[in-house]
């Protein structure tokens, strides 16, 4: 993807700019929509000398993508600081697709003990059947750590920072380090740190990103992708797409075109929110511990301050351990504003409980009391605190 001429200005400039023909032309603001499955060529001999560029931005059947999701693959490069991106139908796609570029049968897998449910299901289910074993690490793991648990046939390094229940923090860089001196290929779910952590500064291989979150932010589409920094990897990862006929609806791609242009606003106020109701939550005397990396009593606090340049608005909630899993659901039930339902990154607020829905096998993820997970959107801050008062006050009943 070449340089484009407002490459050096801010973030929220950038995605208002990217992926558009520009200021000074006739036209619509918005690209359009391109819907299509079969792409006429002029002759057999342009047809033959097409199927070469199938992995570029270059029609040749619609599985392939056209100029919709071109624009939106270049938007997500922005974004990530790469410079290929593989745009796929759901967030679990965009974990499944690399996965499967980069291992075989006999092949052996580190992912963090962290990591997003179905990802863990396709290790212990597919992948497993497939013949690829899979390790579940603690994801505070060092760099001496994780070199001792690479393997001769370890091929890929998993990582999500941070995790997407419990929030831990990995040292990517240092995962990356150890990874890449024995040869391996170094994933990253990166959802949780779009735009705040560029990953391929700190050795990343592929990054993943669910853009059904802040990407789309309405909570009506599905949508992911996998960015690449490196023309070995974009031809892995976009082959494995095309072998496994993963596709994305260009509406979809155009829906999440129009919700990138106001990321940027939206990611700053959730985030600045998010932080505002952690802030009040760690106060309170029935919590007993706050997950969120940007409050200075989160364990690697000092990490997350290090490699990110901000924050989302999606944390974790411990309540006291006096309190069981019933009180817990008996708070969440009680919330008028927070939703009940997963994802997050859209407008609304969400709060699912999170005690008693999460598959561990490295002993991780036990903090002492029941725990729930919220996310903020972008209602106002008081009346959320006040939904969350009267949720607490539901223990002393």
């Amino acid at each position: 993807m070449p340089e484009a001429p407002y490459g050096k200005h801010g973030f929220a400039t950038r995605m208002s700019h990217a992926g558009r023909a520009g200021v000074r032309i006739h036209g619509f603001v918005n690209p359009p929509v391109h819907r299509g499955s079969t792409v006429l060529f002029p002759d057999c001999e342009s047809r033959k000398a097409g199927a070469a560029k199938r992995y570029d931005q270059f029609m040749t059947y619609g599985t392939q993508g056209g100029p919709t999701h071109y624009a939106l693959e270049d938007v997500i490069c922005e974004i990530e600081g790469g410079t290929r991106c593989t745009i796929l139908g759901t967030g679990l796609a965009a974990v499944a697709v690399p996965l499967l570029a980069f291992l075989k049968a006999g092949d052996h897998c580190l992912m963090p003990d962290s990591v997003y449910g179905p990802a863990r299901n396709l290790a212990t289910t597919l992948m497993q059947g497939w013949g690829i074993e899979t390790t579940f690490y603690d994801p505070c793991v060092d760099e001496p750590g994780m070199a001792a648990l690479i393997r001769p046939n370890t091929k890929v390094v998993y990582t999500e920072s941070p995790g997407s229940h419990t929030f831990e923090v990995q040292d990517i860089s240092a995962i990356s380090r150890a990874a890449h001196a024995r040869g391996c290929k170094v994933l990253m779910d990166n959802t949780w740190g779009i735009h705040h952590f560029q990953p391929f500064r700190h050795g990343v291989d592929v990054s993943i990103q669910a853009l059904t979150k802040y990407v789309g932010g309405h909570s009506d589409i599905l949508l992911g992708s996998a960015t690449v920094n490196s023309e070995e990897d974009h031809l892995a990862v976009r082959s494995a797409a095309s072998t496994l006929g993963q596709y994305a609806s260009p509406d979809d791609c155009w829906l999440a075109l129009r919700g990138v242009r106001t990321m940027a606003v939206r990611l700053q106020a959730q985030g600045e929110a998010g932080l505002e109701v952690a802030r009040w939550l760690e106060a309170r005397p029935e919590v007993k511990q706050v997950l969120h990396p940007a409050l200075p009593s989160h364990p690697q606090h000092a990490l997350w301050k290090r490699d990110f340049t901000g924050t989302c608005s999606l944390f974790g909630v411990v309540l006291q351990p006096r309190y069981s899993q019933e009180d817990m659901f008996r708070v969440v039930d009680s919330l008028r504003l927070f939703g009940i339902g997963a994802s997050w990154g859209g407008f609304e607020s969400l709060a699912i409980p999170t005690t008693g829905f999460l598959s561990r096998s490295a002993g991780t993820g036990d903090f002492g009391g029941p725990t729930f997970r919220i996310h903020v959107g972008l209602e106002e801050v008081p009346d959320l605190l006040g939904d969350l008062e009267q949720g607490l006050a539901t223990l002393s009943r």
